[in-house]
């Protein structure tokens, strides 16, 4: 895609951050400020970064003077802070996280139309290809659209045991407010006029672990996703007790070691567990908590029957293989496994996505813990009157099960046309509905 590597400071001046009004007004209750050093009190305060734009655009302002200058792709990979007072969750909502953001000036708003859809694509192949997670590709309506941007578009992912959605990634398009406020302009080759370039910015962050603990793990503990498991087979020797003879015993690991080294010279990222000092059972336990995709165990008797026993940590199976062309084997199970858990949670979100025109059927889907696809007139006062009236009477975290509905996204793939009969789902709006929005609970 042509997008290099940067990295801009953490701080930013207090008259940076402010330059962009609606930007800064939508994260001042979050920016976490420095006033001092050591015992003295700064002149000015220290913003410590909640996102970079404001960072990184004095010098594109610099760096831009010709449209040969464009276009200009930078992605930095870098912790931000945003001061959550309330409810922090590890890896969901903390106070300090860890993404990448991506920010890009172009000459014309098609280039940067494309590339927002571009960005978003490659997030989207984040979730379903290595975290076997459906999304829903969509629009943020104006009330949820990131501050400072003409339009935001997102994956939003669903938790089926909570019946929470989640934010799973944003590329917003930022049209010509920035570079108008940084100045950030380019000499147009035709007319030699000077005309403001058009931006994007866009980011992942470490909530994506998060949502794939969820949206995955059981009561044993994780269940990783073969394309992203740090050890995608573990081998653990089984079968030897205290009548074990030394040699029987050096053979079995001998023959452990060797199924490793045949696994890892074909591509499976495999351990083995050779720990003495703990018995076979604990280590089940120890890499099912782990979430290791395959276990693979090895026996004498297994040695003679010349085969191994091959447990999916996704659905508990076990395999008997036999150890010819054993590699391949496991190399097409990690693929079954990946397969597999993409398609329990498409089903699971399938099964939890429901579309109703009707309010009462609204708040009591919301309160079966599903998410609702519903017609919308995208006006702000209609989305916090929605927000409001399907709310239950019960104090609670924010998106948890007494909280009302928000929106989560208008999708790309809507599931009907508007037709002139029908209304806003909220019962004392007046307005037309525009479209299909999507609403639930969210993190």
């Amino acid at each position: 895609m042509g997008v290099k590597e940067c990295y801009f400071p953490i701080f930013v001046s207090k008259a940076a951050l402010e330059r962009e009004k609606s930007h800064i007004a939508d994260f001042a209750p979050e920016v976490a400020w420095v006033t001092k050093s050591g015992v003295s009190e700064l002149a000015e305060p220290v913003a410590v970064r909640p996102t970079s734009e404001t960072v990184m655009y004095p010098a594109y302002a610099k760096w831009i003077q010709s449209y040969r200058d464009l276009p200009i792709r930078l992605n930095q990979w870098n912790n931000v802070v945003r001061w959550e007072f309330k409810h922090p969750q590890p890896f969901l909502r903390t106070r300090e996280f860890l993404w990448q953001e991506g920010h890009s000036a172009f000459a014309t708003k098609a280039e940067a139309d494309l590339e927002v859809l571009e960005i978003l694509d490659r997030y989207a192949l984040i979730y379903t290809y290595l975290l076997a997670i459906p999304v829903v590709k969509g629009r943020k309506t104006e009330k949820e659209k990131f501050a400072g941007a003409d339009y935001t578009t997102t994956v939003e992912a669903f938790i089926s045991a909570s019946g929470r959605a989640i934010q799973g990634g944003t590329s917003h398009h930022l049209g010509q407010n920035f570079s108008k406020m940084f100045e950030i302009v380019y000499e147009d080759p035709e007319t030699q006029q000077k005309q403001f370039v058009f931006q994007n910015s866009w980011g992942i962050t470490t909530r994506t672990i998060g949502v794939m603990i969820m949206v995955h793990a059981d009561n044993q503990g994780l269940v990783l996703p073969p394309r992203v498991a740090c050890i995608q087979a573990i081998i653990v020797p089984c079968g030897i007790t205290v009548n074990t003879k030394s040699d029987e015993r050096e053979q079995l690991l001998q023959a452990c070691k060797k199924l490793e080294a045949q696994l890892d010279a074909k591509g499976v990222r495999c351990e083995g567990d050779y720990r003495d000092n703990i018995s076979p059972g604990w280590k089940f336990n120890h890499w099912e908590l782990k979430g290791v995709p395959i276990r693979i165990e090895l026996g004498p008797k297994d040695m003679k029957a010349n085969q191994i026993v091959a447990v999916r940590r996704d659905s508990g199976e076990k395999l008997i293989l036999a150890l010819d062309d054993v590699e391949s084997k496991i190399v097409q199970l990690l693929e079954t496994i990946q397969d597999s858990m993409l398609e329990k949670a498409k089903k699971d979100m399938v099964s939890h996505t429901k579309l109703t025109k009707n309010w009462s059927d609204f708040c009591k889907f919301l309160d079966a813990k599903n998410i609702l696809l519903s017609p919308f007139c995208g006006e702000i006062s209609c989305e916090d009157k929605i927000k409001g009236d399907s709310a239950r009477d019960e104090e609670a975290e924010p998106g948890a099960p007494a909280m009302g509905a928000k929106s989560l996204c208008i999708p790309f793939e809507q599931p009907a046309a508007i037709t002139p009969s029908d209304k806003c789902i909220h019962p004392s709006c007046t307005n037309k509905p525009k479209f299909y929005t999507l609403f639930g609970r969210s993190y």
